[in-house]
C-alpha cells in the first residue's frame, strides 16, 4: 500500500516536472528579452552615442568653464568630481535601470513604480517642453551665425560706418562697446531695452528658428530609427572640432596664461558645492525623461551599470576638454585686449607729456614707447600713480593688468556669441574657424534636443496609440509657434527667464521623488535584487547606501539652497541699454514676475494633481497598460504558483496557500520593477 502510494506520488512529481520544463520553454525568462514589438537600438555604440549626445550639450562648453573660473579654478574640480560620484552616477544608473527594466517612457515608468507618484513622468514631460522651446532658439542663433560665417572679413570683425554726406563716422553704439557685441545685440537680436517692449518679430531669427525645428523634426520623426543614425555624426563631430580648437588654441600667444589661470586653485566658497551639484545634476540630463526613454529601447539584460559610468566619465572629460579650449582661446583674447590697453594708454601718456601735463622725469629712462612692453607700462603706470596721487584719477589711465582680463567672467550666450566670436576674428582663416565653431554648437544642441524630444514623444506614444510621424510633426509645429515668443526683439529676455525658472527647481523635485519612490517606497533591497536578476551580477553595495540615504539628503539640501537663492536674489534680467551701449540689470515687471512663478507651478502641478486623483480613484493607476514583457513575466510567476498549488493539493495543502519557506508572490498591482 505504501509502495503503491509512493509510486503514485513519484509519477505525479515526474509529470509535474515535465509540465514545468515545457512551460519554461514556452514562456520567456526574465534574462532573455522577448520581441514585444518595441523598437530597439541597432547597436550598443548607437545607444551610447545617443546618451552621450543628450548629456553633452551647450552647458559643457559655456557653463562648466564659467563655473570653473568663478568657483576656484582647479579647486572647483574637486567638489564637482565628488558630487559626480555620490549623486551623478548613482542617479543616472537608477534612471537607466528603471527605463531598461520596465521598457516604457517616463510616464509609464513612474506609473508602474508608484502610481500615486505618477505625476513625476508628467512633470518631466512638462519641463522637457519648456526647455525644448527655448533651447531650440539657441540652435537657431547658432544657425544664423553659421551662415554669416561664410564671408571674409567676418561681419562682426569691424564696426559699421555711418555716412552723412561726405562725413563717415563709426556707429556710436558700436564704438562704445565692441564690434562683436554690437553685432550680437543690434544686428542679430535687434533687442529692445526692456522686456516690456515686444518690438515685433525679428524676421531673421524667426526663419532661423523655423530651420532649427525642421532639422529637429527630421532627426526624430521616426524615433530612434532616425535619431540613432543622426547621433553618429552629431555626437562625434563636436569632439573633432574641440580637439582642432585645442591644438590651434595652444599655438596662440597667451593661451598658456589662460589655461594656467583656469587651473590655479583659489579659495572655495560655500556656494561652490551648490553650483557644482546643480551642474552635475543638469550635465547628465537627470529628470528630463530622455535618459529613461533612450534606455527603454535596450535589451533587458544590457549592462546599464557600465553605461552609467561610461557616459558620466565621458561627460566629465568633455567638460574638461571644453574648458581647456575655452581658456586657451580666452587667454589669447586677454593678451590681445591687454596689449590694446597698453597701446591706447601709452598714447594718452604721450599726449600728456607733449602738453606738459606730465613731466618727462616721470618716465623711466629704459622705457621705449616704440616697443612698449606690458612690464614697462606697469612700471610707468606705478610711478605716475604714486607721484600724481591727488590728480591721478583725472588722467583716465587704466592699469592694463592681464589678470583683470582673465578674471572677466563670461558664460552662456556672452561666451559663445561675443567673447569667443571676438577671439576668432583674430585667427588666421577666421571664417573657417567660425564655421567649425558654430557647426559644433548646432550639433551639440541637436544631440540634446533629440533627447529632449524623445523624452516628450516616447511617454505619449507608449500611453496612446497615435501615429509616430504625425505626432512628431504636430509637436514640432506647435513648438515652433510657441517659440515665436523668443524671436521677438525682446525674445532674449524670455530665454533668460525660461532658463532660470522653468527647469531648475521642478527638475530637482522630480529627481528627488524618483529617488525616494525607488529607494523608500519600492525598496532598495528589492531594487538591488531586481538589478541582480536583470544584469546577472549584484551592483556594489555602496549603491544601496547612496540611493537610500546619501543622494536624498544631498538633493534635499540642494532644493533648500535653490529656494533660498531664489528668495534672496532679486528676480530680474540684464537688459541692453542702447544709449549706454552696455547691459544693465533690471527687475521683472509684475506680469513677468507672475510668469516666472507660473512656469514653476505649471511644471510641478502634475505631482499633487495625479496624487490626489489616484488617492481618490479618479483615474486609473495604469496597471492595465503593462508592457508585454512584464505581463509575460507575471504569467510565468502565476504558472509557477499554480504548479505549487497542484503539488500542495496532492500532499494535503490548501490551494493558493503560500509556502512557508519561500517568498510570497507580490500582488498583480504592486510596484513593478
Amino acid at each position: 500500500m505504501l509502495l503503491r502510494s509512493f509510486r503514485g506520488l513519484w509519477g505525479i512529481y515526474r509529470e509535474r516536472e515535465k509540465k514545468k520544463k515545457a512551460s519554461l520553454k514556452l514562456i520567456p525568462q526574465l534574462e532573455v528579452p522577448e520581441n514585444d514589438g518595441r523598437p530597439a537600438w541597432n547597436s550598443k555604440l548607437q545607444y551610447i552615442l545617443a546618451q552621450v549626445g543628450f548629456s553633452v550639450g551647450l552647458g559643457n562648453v559655456w557653463r562648466f568653464p564659467y563655473l570653473c573660473q568663478k568657483n576656484g579654478g582647479g579647486a572647483y574640480l574637486v567638489p564637482y568630481f565628488i558630487l559626480l560620484l555620490i549623486i551623478g552616477i548613482p542617479l543616472f544608473f537608477l534612471e537607466l535601470a528603471v527605463g531598461q527594466k520596465i521598457r516604457r517612457g517616463s510616464i509609464g515608468v513612474w506609473n508602474y513604480v508608484c502610481p500615486s507618484l505618477g505625476g513625476i513622468g508628467v512633470s518631466s514631460l512638462m519641463v522637457c517642453g519648456f526647455v525644448g522651446l527655448y533651447y531650440n532658439v539657441i540652435i537657431g542663433w547658432s544657425i544664423f551665425y553659421f551662415f554669416q560665417s561664410f564671408q571674409y572679413p567676418l561681419p562682426w570683425s569691424e564696426c559699421p560706418i555711418r555716412r552723412n554726406g561726405t562725413l563717415a563716422i563709426v556707429e556710436p553704439e558700436c564704438d562704445k562697446s565692441s564690434a562683436t557685441t554690437y553685432f550680437w545685440y543690434r544686428q542679430t537680436l535687434n533687442t529692445t531695452s526692456t522686456i516690456a517692449e515686444s518690438g515685433g518679430l525679428n524676421i531673421k531669427m524667426t526663419l532661423s528658428l523655423l530651420v532649427a525645428w525642421i532639422i529637429v523634426c527630421l532627426a526624430v520623426i521616426r524615433g530612434i530609427a532616425s535619431s540613432g543614425k543622426v547621433m553618429y555624426f552629431s555626437s562625434l563631430f563636436p569632439y573633432v572640432v574641440l580637439f582642432c580648437f585645442l591644438v590651434r588654441g595652444l599655438m596662440l600667444k597667451g593661451s598658456v596664461d589662460g589655461i594656467a589661470h583656469m587651473f590655479t586653485p583659489k579659495m572655495l566658497e560655500p556656494q561652490v558645492w551648490r553650483e557644482a551639484a546643480t551642474q552635475v545634476f543638469f550635465a547628465l540630463g537627470l529628470g528630463f525623461g530622455g535618459v529613461i526613454a533612450f534606455s527603454s529601447y535596450n535589451k533587458i539584460d544590457n549592462n546599464c551599470h557600465f553605461d552609467a559610468v561610461l557616459v558620466s566619465v565621458i561627460n566629465f572629460l568633455t567638460s574638461i576638454l571644453a574648458t581647456l579650449v575655452v581658456f586657451a582661446v580666452l587667454g589669447f583674447k586677454a593678451n590681445l585686449m591687454n596689449e590694446k590697453c597698453v597701446v591706447e594708454n601709452a598714447e594718452k601718456i604721450l599726449g600728456y607729456l607733449n602738453s606738459n601735463v606730465l613731466s618727462h622725469d616721470l618716465i623711466p629712462p629704459h622705457v621705449n614707447f616704440t616697443h612698449l612692453t606690458t612690464a614697462d607700462y606697469a612700471e610707468m603706470y606705478g610711478v605716475i600713480k604714486t607721484v600724481k596721487e591727488g590728480s591721478f584719477s583725472q588722467l583716465g589711465l587704466e592699469p592694463c593688468v592681464l589678470e583683470d582680463e582673465l578674471n572677466k567672467a563670461v558664460q552662456g550666450t556672452g561666451l559663445a556669441f561675443i567673447a569667443f566670436t571676438e577671439a576668432m576674428t583674430h585667427f588666421p582663416a577666421s571664417p573657417f574657424w567660425s564655421v567649425m565653431f558654430f557647426f559644433m554648437l548646432i550639433n551639440l544642441g541637436l544631440g540634446s534636443m533629440i533627447g529632449t524630444m524623445t523624452g516628450i514623444t516616447t511617454p505619449v506614444l507608449d500611453t496612446y496609440k497615435v501615429q509616430k510621424e504625425l505626432f512628431t510633426v504636430c509637436c514640432c509645429i506647435v513648438a515652433f509657434f510657441c517659440g515665436l515668443l523668443f524671436v521677438q526683439r525682446s525674445g532674449n529676455y524670455f530665454v533668460t527667464m525660461f532658463d532660470d525658472y522653468s527647469a531648475g527647481l521642478p527638475l530637482t523635485v522630480v529627481v528627488i521623488l524618483e529617488n525616494l519612490s525607488v529607494a523608500w517606497i519600492y525598496g532598495t533591497k528589492r531594487f538591488m535584487q531586481d538589478l541582480e536578476d536583470m544584469l546577472g551580477f549584484r551592483p556594489c553595495k555602496i549603491y544601496f547606501y547612496l540611493w537610500k540615504y546619501v543622494s536624498p539628503l544631498f538633493l534635499i539640501v540642494l532644493i533648500s539652497a535653490t529656494v533660498v537663492e531664489m528668495a534672496i536674489s532679486p528676480p530680474g534680467y540684464n537688459a541692453w541699454v542702447e544709449e549706454l551701449a552696455q547691459e544693465r540689470f533690471q527687475s521683472y515687471p509684475p506680469w513677468a514676475l507672475a510668469m516666472c512663478f507660473a512656469l514653476i507651478v505649471v511644471a510641478m502641478l502634475p505631482l499633487p494633481l495625479v496624487y490626489i486623483a489616484r488617492r481618490f480613484n479618479l483615474i486609473s493607476d495604469g496597471s492595465n497598460k503593462l508592457s508585454v514583457s512584464y505581463r509575460k513575466t507575471m504569467m510565468k510567476d502565476i504558472s509557477n504558483l499554480e504548479e505549487q498549488d497542484e503539488a500542495r493539493s496532492i500532499l494535503g495543502a490548501k490551494p493558493g496557500e503560500a509556502p512557508s519557506s519561500g517568498p510570497a508572490l507580490p500582488p498583480f498591482n504592486s510596484v513593478i520593477l
